[in-house]
């Protein structure tokens, strides 16, 4: 049994280190993150080449199920993972996260719509975490800008008055709160990313009553079988 994991989170690693060595995996990573944290086991890095160069992939490899363990807000990936595993007829399931509760949280459906209240709100000193590709969203927003992301973002216009932060999660309450009363912050900008990793800049933001805008996740493909935890992910490639 050969099992294609598309991975890049924290779950994709536990995922592989709780499957090997009772199955062969084969870990996929975008490779957008320079020096990534490795899952154990086989890696490859880089991309398929759609649809189509993804179920080559698969035939070549003799791949007998795919699981897509990638970020939530990966869609194209998993948007393509989905298709190949039908037109092919491999067994796929996607592991995703529980989604944050979104409390009192301005909910928008994307980067644009968040800048968008961001402008109309005259906010002014913003901490915007939701990844080096969104911050292009926010380039015509008269405010401040503290940018949090793992690598800079290269070749994405970005607002004229901003701080980059380079760094890499996990997180901590008491940092979090600290980082946002020390820059003087009056609303974050994140992700619907889930999980624990980043979740405590969400709560220090509403325990000192600064706004969130929260950008909700894209659909899953239709249809796709969906589990939320890597105990789940793991029995349903054992149960095969």
């Amino acid at each position: 049994m050969r099992v294609l994991l598309l991975g890049g989170t924290a779950e994709a690693r536990a995922l592989a280190a709780e499957l090997t060595p009772d199955v062969e995996v084969i870990s996929s990573l975008a490779g957008r993150v320079p020096n990534p944290a490795l899952p154990v086991g086989e890696v490859r890095v880089g991309g398929f080449g759609g649809v189509d160069g993804l179920r080559q992939w698969l035939r070549e490899q003799r791949v007998t199920a795919v699981v897509d363990a990638t970020h939530p807000f990966a869609a194209r990936i998993t948007a393509n993972a989905a298709r190949a595993c039908r037109e092919e007829r491999l067994p796929h399931v996607v592991l995703a996260r529980p989604a944050w509760p979104p409390g009192e949280a301005i909910q928008v459906g994307s980067d644009v719509e968040a800048a968008e209240v961001v402008a109309r709100s005259g906010l002014r000193r913003v901490f915007l975490t939701t990844g080096r590709s969104g911050s292009a969203a926010f380039a015509d927003v008269d405010a401040w800008f503290l940018i949090r992301a793992v690598t800079p973002p290269d070749d994405v216009e970005l607002p004229p008055r901003h701080q980059l932060l380079l760094s890499r999660g996990p997180y901590h309450y008491d940092d979090e709160r600290r980082l946002l009363s020390d820059n003087g912050i009056d609303a974050l900008v994140t992700k619907n990313s889930g999980g624990d990793m980043t979740r405590d800049k969400v709560d220090a933001a509403a325990d000192l009553g600064i706004p969130v805008i929260m950008v909700q996740r894209p659909p899953l493909p239709p249809d796709v079988r969906v589990v939320a935890t890597v105990d789940d992910a793991a029995a349903w490639v054992r149960a095969l």
